[in-house]
């Protein structure tokens, strides 16, 4: 029977650049610059790294789809390197290769890296038309706003919530979200707003309004894993640890069955209940010390808060609205600005996530620090809420 991967893999080294409109960089600027903080950060060289793994959604990076680009922008030694991409989940799957690959011995040392140059491409989240079969077949006139409206009117119409009490709560996480991006020197959107400038502001798709989305950006974030053992011998004491990392996959029932009504996303669930079982938490809500997750909307946010078990259901507008996930809250979450405000570079984004845990639980946060920081969630949505790919993983310090 599998054992899991908890305590078997040791991240010993993190990097990430300012997210943002970069335009003086190219993709192999912003690699370059993840990597040189994270090599740094580990003690390692890069003779030592055995494999690794590229994680770019909307890159050719101008040789193909391939890992060639990694290898080349960072000279590695000749060693494995593969390209992965898995919507806006990217990130985490290419943690999910290099740990895996440590965990069952296939290498010593490995490398896991997102990088995404979007700012310069006209990209801004909406399909294009002209190009591919996606939206022409398999989801035609989608939007990824019409598409997490739909989610919102969903969870209200289950719930029975008044649409001001939702508008209100949707508010309050945007609201949080800007003023914790304020406190990060490296968030892409850095000004504090208010509840009233939320409400006031143009409407997307309804109920969606402009500070319910978030914008796409420029960036990279890396990290470099490797044994606990190892680990220890580079002084790493108090290493930080995957205690998990579970992915669920949709696989159509969403969408041919009826008894998903759109309220959740199906997938969240499946993998934080594995999750949970792998880290052996018992209690998510009294466990955890903060949380990461893929704040796309705001409503995503807020849905997610139950499809992690953080809120009970029908109970996240209040547990929103009281302040339990703000900075200052019992459970923070997004507490470096999440996706809203620190970005999404989307290949990127799932290690940005590790990332702001990693500097937690080390104390090396700044300003946004929390204090006796022990375990944290990220929570990482590729697709749309009927038809996606969700990760979630579980970390924390190595033995504890």
């Amino acid at each position: 029977m599998a054992t899991g991967i908890r305590d078997r893999v040791a991240i010993v080294g993190m990097g990430c650049t300012r997210f943002g409109e970069r335009w003086t960089d190219g993709a192999e600027d912003l690699m370059a610059e993840a990597y040189a903080e994270a090599l740094a950060d580990s003690g390692l060289e890069t003779k030592d790294i055995q494999a690794a793994w590229l994680a770019t959604a909307n890159e050719d990076l101008h040789v193909g789809r391939s890992g060639i680009p990694l290898a080349t922008t960072l000279r590695l030694p000749r060693i494995p390197v593969t390209r992965v991409e898995n919507f806006c989940a990217s990130g985490t799957e290419a943690l999910r290769g290099a740990v895996y690959a440590v965990a069952a011995g296939a290498c010593d040392v490995a490398l896991a890296l997102g990088v995404e140059k979007l700012k310069d491409t006209g990209y801004g989240g909406l399909p294009q038309r002209s190009r591919g079969a996606l939206n022409a077949l398999w989801w035609p006139s989608y939007t990824a706003p019409g598409s997490f409206a739909q989610l919102a009117e969903a969870y209200r119409a289950r719930h029975g919530l008044s649409r001001v009490d939702l508008k209100r709560a949707m508010a309050h996480v945007s609201v949080k979200s800007h003023a914790n991006g304020a406190r990060n020197p490296k968030a892409h959107l850095r000004k504090p707003i208010t509840e009233q400038a939320v409400l006031d502001a143009p409407m997307v798709a309804d109920p969606l309004g402009l500070f319910d989305c978030c914008g796409v950006s420029d960036g990279a974030a890396c990290a470099i894993v490797t044994t606990p053992e190892i680990a220890r011998g580079l002084g790493k004491r108090g290493a930080v640890s995957v205690k998990a990392l579970q992915l669920a996959v949709s696989n159509g029932e969403e969408m041919g069955f009826g008894r998903w009504d759109g309220s959740h996303v199906a997938t969240a669930r499946v993998a934080a209940a594995r999750a949970y079982a792998e880290a052996g938490v018992a209690d998510p809500r009294r466990e955890l010390s903060l949380t990461e997750v893929h704040d796309c909307f705001s409503v995503t946010e807020l849905v997610t808060m139950e499809d992690l078990g953080l809120s009970p259901e029908g109970g996240a507008v209040r547990d929103v609205l009281d302040g339990v996930f703000d900075a200052d809250g019992a459970l923070p979450c997004q507490i470096d600005g999440g996706l809203k405000c620190f970005g999404h570079p989307i290949g990127a984004s799932g290690l940005r996530m590790v990332y702001e845990l990693y500097l937690q639980l080390l104390g090396r946060a700044g300003p946004r620090q929390r204090a006796d920081v022990r375990l944290g969630l990220t929570h990482n949505l590729g697709g749309a809420p009927h038809q996606n790919v969700c990760s979630v993983a579980i970390i924390g310090r190595l033995g504890e």
